[in-house]
């Protein structure tokens, strides 16, 4: 393989390879011998690739929302009405993509990381005005002007469910987790 072609693998292999780590540690308490260790290259690559372990940070977070938004895209794609579409996106956070053990750490220190990181802040207010732009486009039809307030609840409730699984010992239950979160929604449109 061309070394220039080997690129593109060996970085994804590296992001993978901090989702697992991260998971594995519970924190952002790793080194980049230990991601580039899992991920089958040197350390001096991974630096090569990213430049510091921070921006193999963000490379790592870039990759959950680029899954969680196709996500969220392909679970639109079938939705036409405002509820439909609503309960895509609740569907969509509990994806089996998004809603893996791996994920679930991942998202929780990458919180911890946006205290500190700008540019893993931006990323996450990035996530939080997308989140919320396409909840309330759709939630506007069903509650009126409450949208923007229903629409800040079912994002709590869903940052909220990530969290307390990310301290549970069980494994991910994707159906109760979309299942708490729906039945908020039902409350709030009235059903």
């Amino acid at each position: 393989m061309a070394r220039h072609a080997a690129e593109p693998i060996r970085r994804a292999a590296i992001v993978k390879a901090t989702i697992q780590e991260v998971a594995r540690a519970g924190s952002l308490e790793v080194t980049v011998a230990q991601i580039a260790g899992r991920a089958g290259v040197s350390s001096a690559l991974a630096h090569h690739y990213f430049g510091s372990k921070e921006a193999i940070f963000v490379a790592a977070m870039r990759h959950v929302l680029t899954v969680f938004g196709a996500e969220v895209r392909g679970a639109l794609a079938t939705a036409e009405a405002p509820r439909d579409r609503v309960e895509a996106i609740v569907q969509a956070s509990f994806s089996a993509a998004s809603f893996r053990r791996e994920s679930i750490a991942a998202w929780l220190n990458f919180y911890v990381l946006a205290q500190t990181m700008p540019e893993a802040r931006r990323l996450l207010a990035v996530y939080h005005k997308r989140l919320r732009s396409n909840l309330v486009h759709d939630l506007r039809p069903l509650v009126g002007e409450r949208a923007n307030a229903v629409s800040e609840g079912l994002g709590a409730l869903i940052d909220g469910v990530y969290l307390r699984q990310a301290l549970a010992t069980k494994a991910p239950d994707r159906k109760a987790a979309t299942a708490l979160v729906l039945d908020y929604l039902a409350k709030e449109v009235g059903e």
